[in-house]
């Protein structure tokens, strides 16, 4: 319920300041968003989304909160061209992690939470701001420089902001102020000046870089809506995904020792040839190019520790990349972003005693398990013990893990609803789990990737542990 008579300020009117603006209309009589660009009134990337000319989407977790934020929007994105996969098994989809290709047989046994919504980043964000803008209590003020918060006694109170148009400075009084301003945002700057103190940070670094293009490709081409294929640490890999309007947008991600991302479309075919099967190829050769080739060495992830200050200031929470910027090649930005905007509304309806503080140690419980997983990917060993005891075992558990996916539906099931945050990654380790693994490499073994001996006897020894532990599996283990 709004507190009549408050305001709230969010800084940025992208994918993070739309969803909180969002969040925010539940607690606060008005809602204003300032943002640096002119907003365009259909779908159309814009200077301050210098990444919406790559490959974006919402994974399983994020579809689920624009689902419940915004009724009846997943509705209007499939009506508005969306390409929608909603299906009960995995025939549209062609996905090689290694050697191995999870497409089993067989359906899903709970294949909702698992629809996707297939739009370019320009499509998604206008339709959620089309959304926002009919809120009677949010207003969006356009073309306007952000300049700093104002601080008065260790409280933010508002903000200083430019018109770009008039050159006219001003300041928004604000009971809270929200930045999602996202890797670019100077808050951290802001607060070391002010005298708070450095903000720690986490860093993971970059993995290379990825190249993508837009492409126009006549229906019926392609009979898969999305492709991908991750070879592992240090090899190319290739996602081709279907946007509204018979557009495709196609991405080709090389680490730094293979040279760099791909530098046209020429070089992207050059490597997609390797990496993605003939049927798809050959719908991606009859492709028209839309616009030009958008290159991004930007892979590193940084993790601002707000949750670890020992002061932070009342009336100002930072969400979003301006909190967290994952590696773009998870795919994770939009929809932790989202994860992030119901922490802030649970907060809220706890009060707004402490809510910074609260609100950071509370998104830092669901941004640590993601990105531990992105580290433990982005990062190779550099310890020779951990090269050859604890690497070469997680790797071995991973490799049985996708060898039994690419026979086992259920496994691919419970291995696709951790990828979009669905499930915890602790849902892999579940000993059930681990046995259902080790049954379907025995049952299903691969004649070019056999398992060394001692490998096939602990699968067998796990296997015998999980039988005399519990009863028999059925196909909701899968979740």
């Amino acid at each position: 319920m709004a507190e009549q008579g408050s305001h709230a300020v969010v800084l940025g009117a992208g994918m993070a300041g739309l969803l909180a603006a969002r969040v925010l209309s539940e607690f606060y009589a008005t809602v204003t968003i300032v943002e640096r660009d002119a907003l365009p009134d259909h779908a159309e990337r814009r200077p301050g989304v210098p990444q919406g000319r790559h490959l974006h989407s919402f994974l399983s977790r994020g579809t689920q909160v624009i689902g419940e934020l915004f009724p009846g929007l997943l509705g209007e994105l499939r009506a508005a061209g969306a390409v929608v996969d909603d299906g009960d098994d995995l025939s549209r989809l062609y996905v090689r992690i290694g050697r191995y290709e999870l497409n089993p047989p067989g359906r899903l046994a709970d294949p909702g939470p698992l629809a996707a919504y297939q739009a370019s980043r320009p499509f998604l964000e206008f339709h959620l701001r089309r959304r926002v803008s009919m809120s009677d209590n949010i207003a969006i003020l356009q073309r306007r420089n952000i300049v700093a918060p104002v601080l008065a006694g260790g409280t933010v109170t508002g903000v200083r902001i430019i018109d770009r148009d008039t050159g006219t400075a001003s300041t928004l009084a604000a009971d809270l102020v929200v930045d999602a301003t996202g890797r670019a945002s100077r808050t951290a700057h802001f607060l070391a000046t002010a005298g708070f103190g450095a903000v720690p940070q986490d860093k993971i670094p970059p993995t290379g870089g990825y190249s993508s293009q837009l492409l126009s490709i006549p229906p019926g081409r392609i009979s898969a809506r999305m492709a991908f294929v991750n070879q592992g640490s240090g090899a190319p890999g290739a996602m081709l995904v279907a946007h509204e309007d018979d557009t495709w947008m196609l991405a080709i991600a090389h680490p730094a020792e293979c040279g760099g991302p791909p530098r046209d479309f020429a070089e992207m075919l050059h490597s997609a040839e390797r990496l993605l099967p003939a049927e798809i190829m050959a719908g991606v050769r009859s492709a028209t190019c839309i616009g030009a080739t958008s290159i991004s060495r930007n892979t590193a992830g940084v993790w601002r520790r707000y949750d670890r200050m020992p002061q932070v200031p009342a009336g100002l929470v930072i969400l979003g990349d301006a909190l967290c910027s994952f590696n773009p090649l998870h795919g994770q930005g939009m929809t932790m972003a989202a994860v992030q905007a119901l922490v802030l509304r649970e907060c809220l309806r706890a009060g707004d005693t402490d809510l910074a503080r609260r609100f950071y140690r509370a998104a830092a419980r669901h941004i640590a398990p993601v990105w531990a997983a992105n580290r433990a990917t982005d990062q190779r060993s550099t310890s020779a013990a951990e090269g050859s005891v604890r690497r070469r075992l997680n790797g071995w558990v991973q490799r049985a893990a996708l060898r039994a996916g690419s026979a086992d539906i259920a496994v691919t099931e419970r291995m696709l609803r951790v990828r979009g945050l669905i499930d915890s990654p602790a849902r892999l380790r579940e000993p059930a789990f681990l046995a259902r693994i080790a049954v379907a490499n025995i049952r299903n073994p691969r004649p070019h990737c056999r398992a060394t001996a001692a490998p096939r006897a602990a699968l067998s020894r796990i296997a015998g542990q999980a039988r005399r532990r519990r009863p028999a599996f059925s196909r909701n283990t899968a979740h």
